[in-house]
């Protein structure tokens, strides 16, 4: 297939679930079809990361949208949210809005090169044209209405709440509009697609999330003596700010009340002030790593203390992939294919949550207990196997569409 791969926002580095999710599909794809990367992002023109993405992906198309992002001043951020705020879409989804884009999109899609084009996160619709000539697939790694539903509940201040409640509104009721322009659907867990419930069945197909099981897997699970936990994510991402807030200002007290010498790493990227002032005696915030290896490797748990998010974390994945107990809240394991009490634990309290991870830490034979059945769990889960069910899924699209196409012709009788 001739395929048009289509990302809001940067691909590389690899380094948030979503990005390792894309990256390992399009590996995958770009072994055995005609791929190109349409990859559009904020700010200026980053001649180090066209060029960088050009070495993993030999046909690349990358522009500069000049809009506010992350690495931008927090007041130009503010001010282009402002500006965006009487939209009726969604901030997560305007601000990527793009003319130069738009026109350079249409023209891709038009050009007949391609079999079959994939938008990468809801992000990228609103430059998508609302009729196109060839099968387009959505690829939703959340379902984004229930993500900011949840943000406006668990907000850090009144003012962020107000924000996220806007933005949740907007959400509900852009989403399925936006959805119901694509031909297909993948979304990565059962939990999700029963969420988009007004996408019809032959138009939503599960994928769920993978893990590079060579990367992470060792070939016995690890003995760890000290009480180390462990926790990693992106640290500016809200969900996981407020997650670790949580941690360490309802459960962290208990364990170290029971298990004083236990120490806690927070292992991520981009750690902003609310991050910051959770570092104590017995509390490090590592920043940027090279790899979040080593640090698995020191865990004795890890946790995922989550209460906001969708679709699914990576992060568990990899922790089991690595023999590691793990300790999460229901959200934080959403959608995974998990066994609580097998192989994860599971649980919402915060005495309940303290009370587990102080049980794992004591009992080194049950930590390798549930070790040794989270390896048996993610072993299914090879991001190759995964790859090819995605495959699968514009090979399909491409075909209803060809299909429909052919039957929508007209006879010519003269011929007959």
């Amino acid at each position: 297939m001739r395929i048009l791969w289509v990302k809001a926002g940067k691909l590389l580095p690899i380094n948030t679930g979503g990005r390792i999710r894309s990256y390992n599909i399009l590996r995958y794809l770009a072994n055995g079809h005609d791929v190109t990367v349409f990859s559009y992002y904020q700010g200026k023109q980053d001649p180090s990361y066209d060029e960088a993405l050009s070495r993993h992906f030999s046909d690349t198309v990358c522009i500069a949208t000049g809009a506010p992002g992350n690495g931008s001043p927090r007041l130009l951020r503010t001010l282009h949210y402002l500006s965006k705020l009487c939209r009726a879409s969604p901030y997560a989804v305007s601000q990527f809005d793009s003319k130069r884009v738009r026109l350079a999109l249409r023209n891709y899609l038009q050009s007949r090169r391609f079999d079959v084009a994939v938008c990468d996160f809801l992000a990228a619709t609103s430059n998508f044209p609302n009729r196109v000539l060839i099968p387009t697939v959505l690829f939703q790694h959340n379902v984004e209405a229930v993500l900011w539903q949840r943000q406006s509940r668990v907000g850090a201040s009144p003012i962020a709440r107000l924000a996220f409640r806007v933005e949740a509104a907007k959400m509900n009721r852009y989403e399925p509009t936006a959805i119901g322009k694509f031909d297909h659907v993948v979304a990565v867990s059962d939990s999700d697609r029963r969420r988009m419930g007004g996408v019809p069945d032959d138009r939503i197909t599960v994928v769920p999330t993978g893990v590079d099981i060579e990367k992470f897997a060792r070939k016995e699970v690890a003995m760890v003596s000290d009480p180390v936990v462990v926790f990693t994510g992106t640290m500016d991402w809200e969900a996981n700010v407020d997650g670790i807030e949580f941690f360490c200002d309802e459960i962290w007290p208990m364990i170290l009340a029971e298990i004083p010498d236990a120490r806690l790493l927070i292992v991520g990227r981009e750690p902003g002030p609310r991050v910051k002032r959770l570092a104590s005696a017995s509390v490090e915030i590592t920043g940027t790593v090279p790899s979040i290896l080593e640090y698995l490797e020191k865990a004795a748990v890890v946790i995922v203390p989550l209460r906001i998010g969708g679709g699914t974390r990576l992060k568990i994945y990899e922790a089991m992939a690595m023999g590691k107990a793990v300790v999460s809240t229901s959200i934080g394991a959403e959608g995974l294919d998990v066994h609580p009490d097998r192989d994860i634990v599971l649980c919402n309290a915060p005495s309940e949550f303290a009370h587990r991870v102080i049980q794992l830490l004591r009992d080194e034979n049950l930590r390798l207990k549930y070790g040794r059945e989270a390896v048996k769990t993610v072993s299914l889960y090879d991001w190759a196997v995964i790859a090819r069910r995605f495959e699968e899924v514009l090979a399909k699209a491409t075909a209803v569409r060809t299909s429909k196409v052919r039957l929508q012709k007209p006879v010519d009788k003269g011929s007959v």
